[in-house]
């Protein structure tokens, strides 16, 4: 059974950091890309970072610079470093992977950034 446990989020004001992490279960993750969506209000979810089982990296423009995504495979465990946080930054942040053609999603972590 694949698992995708997301902790981290949590409310800060501008211009602060968060780190999310996800934990991942019932995959072989050192050898899975994964994923970090988001999805604010009203709005729909998007790609915000991505790495690769070799370890390279995609960022959404709006985040390249503040956001970065790395993974310990000991851990089994992905990793979101949000810093220089703006307000619309504020959404669900969801983890993602796929395994044996499917796709799988954490259960979400709000963040919030009061401006």
């Amino acid at each position: 059974q694949v698992q995708l446990v997301e902790s981290g989020g949590g409310l800060v004001q501008a211009g602060g950091s968060l780190r999310l992490s996800c934990a991942a279960s019932g995959i072989i993750f050192s050898r899975n890309a994964m994923n970090w969506y988001r999805q604010a209000p009203g709005k729909q979810r998007e790609l915000v970072a991505r790495i690769t089982s070799g370890g390279s990296t995609n960022y959404a423009d709006s985040v390249k610079g503040r956001f970065t995504i790395s993974r310990d495979n000991a851990k089994n465990t992905v990793y979101l470093q949000m810093n220089s946080l703006k307000p619309e930054d504020t959404a669900v942040y969801y983890c993602h992977t796929g395994w044996l053609g499917r796709d799988y999603w954490g259960q979400g972590t709000q963040v919030t950034v009061s401006s």
